[in-house]
């Protein structure tokens, strides 16, 4: 199969590639590992985290039309009562749209749909990318296996992005990469460990929906793992981890939850509800929604890549486990604060996924394997303690914008929570490009971020920008007869490139009236 630009992994990252690329007229190939476009927000089941700007800038056109077609969907699709502008489809807590996962892939497939019809767009869906040929510093091929048929195809493209959720391409194509943690010796930063710890990588997550139905019981069988996890309590947690007790990302004091809201405590089903039946008129006596992403089932007991495939095994098992473990605890031991134990009517629902466990079809990785990247991006670049004003560091090669907090989950290593100011920031094109490749750029959570700042760089809104980003690139060096490391180091090319992201949407630089 030739095209002109192949990418592996289509999460958000990979499918706003394919969205740029198309729409400057080249042919891609794009697959997928599971059989579900749109990585965290779909197979993953983690609703967009944003920053307090979304609604009016910091992100592109292109992330802008999506979360208007999520909420256009929800206006056509159900009886809303209360009609609004910034309308909530689950009322959640950490998204101003929170919903559920199948509506994300609904629009996904409808914005990719012209390029699917036509043939200009291959989704080539439970296919992994099992081999990569080089020639010197270039990718020559790769070869893509189905998962369900065992088939193996070749592909040849003149450019390839690693848009997978763990960088799977770049130990196939022999690319650097970091894992893990670095140490101060080597970047500087303030957070950063004396010494380097490839393992200290954060805890990865199941995701699991489940409904609310009052005066029902839809209690599980108990899971295999049950009896371990009741008793699991890691040495820097507050209570053992089956509890309504966890550390305070921020303070790492021991912080109350509780499942529903009540005077005290953080209310955790309200955290990622994605349907808040309040909101509807519905004809079906349905209940609230919500995804199962706390603290109490990150796993962090051991990684899932650059390991053996028994011990990724056993690790993606145990993740299992733990949050099927939670949800029997709360359906059977949770004290409730009636005085009662358990909410045996809390449903789960193997239907949001379509998985015969329940649980979301792939985990969610926090932090993936990272380029050995021409510009690699540090803690000093975003902490308010080294910039001066209300932005980070300004790039001269900047591709977008984006915030968050450095928000590190526990890690494999053995290490609490991670959770500091990080300054409203910039995107480099320099931290998309590996240094030891020509045709290759990351397009994911795979990006040249230290194991700090991919506490930031990591979440929804970036991670579109930065594969929408690399898809344009790929179509101006090809228009343009060359590569990106000459775009990034030629002033008037990147003058160029940067004009043409500005007239398709991307945001460059953060508004006056941010700065106001």
């Amino acid at each position: 199969m030739q095209v002109d630009l192949i990418i592996a992994g289509a999460g958000l990252g990979g499918c706003a590639a394919a969205m740029s690329a198309c729409a400057n007229g080249l042919t891609v190939l794009l697959t997928e590992e599971t059989e579900w476009i749109g990585g965290q927000v779909t197979s993953q089941g983690v609703p967009p985290d944003e920053h307090q700007w979304i609604e009016e800038f910091g992100c592109t056109k292109r992330y802008r039309m999506y979360r208007n077609k999520v909420r256009e969907t929800y206006k056509r699709a159900m009886n809303i009562k209360n009609d609004c502008a910034q309308f909530n489809p689950g009322n959640g807590l950490v998204s101003n749209i929170c919903h559920d996962p199948r509506v994300t892939l609904h629009v996904l497939q409808e914005m990719l749909m012209p390029y699917v019809l036509t043939n200009q767009l291959t989704i080539s869906l439970n296919s992994a990318v099992t081999k990569a040929e080089k020639d010197d510093r270039k990718i020559s091929s790769i070869t893509i296996k189905n998962l369900k048929t065992g088939k193996f195809t070749d592909a040849f493209a003149p450019y390839y992005i690693d848009a997978t959720e763990s960088g799977e391409l770049l130990p196939l194509a022999g690319i650097e990469y970091v894992t893990g943690a670095e140490s101060k010796a080597d970047t500087g930063e303030p957070h950063a460990l004396e010494e380097p710890n490839p393992s200290d990588i954060q805890a990865f997550t199941y995701v699991l929906g489940m409904e609310y139905r009052s005066g029902e019981d839809h209690t599980i069988a108990k899971p295999e793992m049950y009896d371990f996890w009741k008793e699991f309590r890691p040495i820097f947690w507050p209570d053992k981890f089956l509890s309504f007790y966890a550390p305070h990302p921020i303070t790492k004091e021991k912080r109350k939850y509780t499942l529903f809201r009540e005077e005290t405590g953080f209310p955790l089903w309200e955290y990622r509800r994605v349907l808040d039946i309040e909101q509807y008129n519905l004809s079906y006596d349905a209940g609230d929604v919500t995804l199962l992403n706390w603290p109490q089932n990150d796993y962090f007991l051991g990684n899932v890549y650059d390991v053996s495939d028994s011990e990724s095994e056993k690790h993606l098992f145990e993740a299992k486990q733990l949050s099927l473990s939670l949800l029997y605890w709360l359906q059977t031991e949770a004290t409730r604060p009636d005085g009662g134990i358990g909410y045996p009517g809390i449903k789960l629902r193997k239907d949001i996924f379509n998985t015969d466990d329940g649980l979301a079809k792939a985990p969610y990785l926090r932090e993936s394997r990272r380029i050995k990247a021409e510009y690699t991006i540090l803690e000093q670049d975003v902490s308010p303690d080294f910039n001066n004003g209300k932005t980070g560091k300004k790039y001269k090669d900047c591709v977008g914008i984006g915030s968050y907090s450095i928000d590190l989950h526990p890690s494999m290593a053995g290490r609490n929570y991670l959770d500091i100011k990080a300054l409203p920031f910039h995107i480099p094109l320099g931290a998309l490009i590996p240094k030891d490749m020509e045709n290759v750029l990351a397009g994911c959570k795979n990006i040249g971020s230290t194991h700090i700042t991919n506490g930031c760089y990591r979440l929804h809104p970036v991670e579109w920008n930065v594969g929408e980003a690399c898809g344009a690139l790929v179509a101006f060096c090809i228009e343009k007869q060359t590569e990106p490391k000459i775009v990034r180091n030629n002033s008037e090319l990147l003058h160029l490139f940067q004009k043409d992201l500005r007239n398709d949407g991307f945001e460059l630089e953060w508004p006056e009236e941010f700065y106001l």
